[in-house]
């Protein structure tokens, strides 16, 4: 069974939304990423395959492992350590590249149990239709991952649909993201949030 953790940080007058999780047994990584007003500005990743086969491999110490790595993100965004990643991910608005994510349709992209998403990518610096760009969304947090694609036309735009996949029972989002030679970017929607975990420093001493 997957674990994580969500967690609103404030530095300085910024928040930043960290999510840390695991992938499950298929895909056997534990994934922190930072989220600023729905996009990505920076993830970290550790690959766990090798302590899943070991004899000291449980679920309550995968969830400890978990636990440290959202711990250990918070801290380096409260220590200052991520701030030249943060700045450098803030950079990347600039004319030599840069994409973004719209979806045009936020209140009505689910309905009867059915997403439809109509999605616009658009040059971040002069706004311009983004043709051709992959795009891939997928329900985090549904039993099943699955991953829907298209690729935008002319106009910079997509169209994405599919039947609402059987749900778990942990925290839900909407996450689209698209790729082209000009960069790459990632919104999020939050439909299920459970109860946020208390900080690290909270915690009982072992």
């Amino acid at each position: 069974m997957s674990s994580g953790f969500n967690t609103d940080v404030r530095v300085g007058d910024q928040v930043f939304h960290v999510q840390t999780e695991d992938r499950g047994p298929s895909r056997p990584v534990i994934d922190t990423a930072v989220y600023q007003s729905g996009r990505v500005l920076l993830r970290r990743s550790s690959n766990y395959e090798q302590f899943a086969a070991s004899p000291a491999f449980s679920a309550e110490a995968l969830r400890e492992r978990v636990e440290l790595q959202h711990s250990n993100v918070i801290g380096d965004l409260r220590s200052g350590a991520l701030a030249a990643e943060l700045a450098s991910a803030g950079g990347q608005t600039n004319p030599a590249g840069g994409i973004q994510v719209q979806l045009l349709n936020t209140g009505s992209w689910l309905s009867a149990g059915r997403v439809s998403l109509e999605v616009e990518i658009l040059g971040r610096a002069d706004q311009k239709p983004q043709a051709g760009a992959q795009v891939e969304a997928a329900i985090e947090g549904a039993l099943a991952n699955a991953l829907h694609t298209g690729t935008t036309d002319e106009a910079g735009r997509v169209k994405i649909q599919f039947p609402l996949p059987p749900l778990g029972s942990g925290d839900l989002a909407l996450v689209i993201t698209a790729k082209t030679d000009a960069g790459r970017d990632e919104i999020r929607f939050t439909m299920r949030s459970r109860a946020k975990a208390p900080p690290a420093s909270a915690a009982p001493s072992s």
